[in-house]
């Protein structure tokens, strides 16, 4: 079958780039092996083992805290598969696929909010990276350790950390400087290391906590079944929000998958396993440092900075920053990069998307968020999964229940088409949005302090610990209400569209 050729798609100026254009079927070449392998090595990393440390820590035993981490990646596997069809069956990117929905200007909207999350994460990231070198330079320059305060004791930040994690935030910006293409065998070493480390440290675990017995027999902290649940709502909202980003951008992946089959197959085997296998790993260790030394230590770069050997410690601090360093970039950067370019392609070059997301990856205050784990679960992870919600329920029922997965590919790069509405927003869609997020902020509020308890109708508050689902149910509720029997089925343009779509 001979494709048009991409220019057939008349796209107006502005709303399209080769990396918004859609992927012809003849180019998409990743089967179930490349999406299994694709959620393997984007599981494997430092904060999915804090994500199970971080339940250790919080009072969690063993398996209530893999049972946790399991239901949870199984329940975002849901919209993962949902938004990814769409990108397996036209071969769009996440940022064209949202103007379906939100309109060819509004699709800015959902773009940049999830940019600005993945600007945390590599905020985040970046820490860790930096910390690492820090806890390697502490080690041979003891006196980085009692350098005198720079900045302000509110911003809980100390000299010496600062100091190596302002360098290696700039070595992240001069990878993006040079291209990311730079680190491709940073992502090679990472895929060797941290599987090898994550199974040094089980068995170091195991072996200095005198077998699996004494740590698997930890019992949790709650005292009644009240405290259990009252943190195991909002942890599994937590966990849900862990990859709520990747469901909504899901497509970018998806839009070159060989048929459907493969990227569910792929997705469905890759992440609730991958992630549950190394969360093991988190859960052993950190249930360990309780047998060992007494207290349990959720930061894995804290627990190697114990160890006794010098050099060991430095090898395994310089290993961990440079696996970080391939993450960072392959993961945080090139997708708010690119949605910031796509914002305004004229003046946004995705090098100046990738500067962007450095300094907003500043201005978080990423080791607030990660210093314990009740800002990482209740602060971070469940707090933006209350804005990421919204937009996936719109999204969900735009494409499903609304259009019946039937989208017209040229129009989705016109500004006068039926994805126009009225000056490029879908103004239902934005009432769905702002709706779905509100029941949240009371509660997101309560959370980092800038309401007192009791301020707020305890109910309400207490809506926050399900936050993604709240913003999912209401705004996709909203928006089918507001929209239902206001779109026809596509029919222009129907050769473009159909030469474009895989359907199995």
């Amino acid at each position: 079958m001979n494709f048009p050729p991409k220019a057939s798609l008349l796209p107006d100026p502005g709303l399209t780039s080769p990396d918004l254009a859609p992927v012809p079927p003849a180019e998409r070449t990743w089967g179930t092996g490349n999406y299994a392998a694709l959620w393997i090595s984007m599981s494997l990393c430092i904060p999915t083992y804090m994500l199970a440390s971080s339940l250790i820590e919080g009072g969690m035993n063993w398996w209530q805290a893999l049972l946790t981490i399991f239901l949870g990646n199984s329940i975002v596997l849901v919209p993962m598969l949902l938004n990814g069809r769409a990108g397996a069956q036209y071969g769009i990117p996440f940022p064209v696929f949202a103007r379906a929905s939100f309109g060819v200007r509004g699709a800015n909207v959902p773009a940049l909010l999830r940019a600005i999350i993945a600007c945390g994460w590599f905020g985040i990231q970046t820490w860790i990276g930096g910390y690492a070198l820090y806890q390697m330079a502490v080690l041979w320059v003891p006196g980085l350790a009692t350098l005198p305060a720079v900045f302000p004791a509110s911003w809980g930040l100390a000299t010496g950390p600062a100091l190596l994690f302002l360098l290696f935030w700039a070595l992240n910006m001069y990878v993006v400087h040079k291209g990311v293409d730079s680190i491709r065998k940073l992502l090679v070493f990472k895929a060797f290391f941290l599987p090898v480390a994550a199974l040094a440290l089980l068995w170091w675990a195991i072996s200095a906590g005198n077998g699996l017995g004494p740590i698997l027999a930890q019992p949790s902290k709650f005292a009644n079944s009240a405290q259990f649940w009252a943190f195991f709502f909002p942890s599994l909202t937590g966990m849900v929000g862990f990859w709520a980003t990747l469901s909504l951008n899901i497509p970018d992946f998806t839009r070159y998958a060989t048929s459907q089959r493969a990227q569910q197959m792929g997705q469905a085997i890759g992440l609730p396993t991958s992630m549950t296998m190394f969360s093991f790993v988190g859960v052993v260790v950190t249930s360990a440092t309780l047998v060992i030394y007494g207290k349990t230590i959720w930061d894995p770069v804290v627990l190697a900075g114990r160890f006794d050997s010098k050099l060991l410690v430095s090898a395994a601090m310089l290993a961990v920053a440079l696996s970080t360093l391939a993450t960072n970039i392959a993961a945080n950067i090139v997708s708010p990069a690119n949605d910031f370019a796509n914002f305004s392609p004229e003046r946004i070059s995705f090098k100046t998307g990738g500067y962007i997301t450095g300094v907003i990856g500043l201005l978080i205050f990423p080791w607030k968020l990660i210093a314990d784990p009740s800002g990482y679960i209740f602060t971070w992870l469940v707090g933006y999964s209350g804005l990421l919600g919204p937009i996936g329920g719109i999204m969900i029922v735009d494409y499903y229940l609304i259009r019946q997965q039937r989208l017209s590919l040229p129009e989705l790069y016109q500004y006068t088409g039926r994805y126009a509405y009225r000056g490029g927003v879908n103004h239902a869609a934005m009432l769905a949005l702002v709706v779905g997020i509100l029941p949240n902020v009371p509660g997101f509020l309560t959370a980092i302090g800038v309401l007192e308890k009791g301020v707020v109708w305890p109910a309400l508050v207490g809506l926050y610990n399900y936050a993604w689902f709240v913003g999912f149910a209401v705004s996709g509720v909203v928006y089918w209400m507001m929209m239902r029997g206001q779109v026809s089925e596509p029919v222009a343009a129907a050769a473009t569209t159909a030469a474009y779509r895989v359907s199995s």
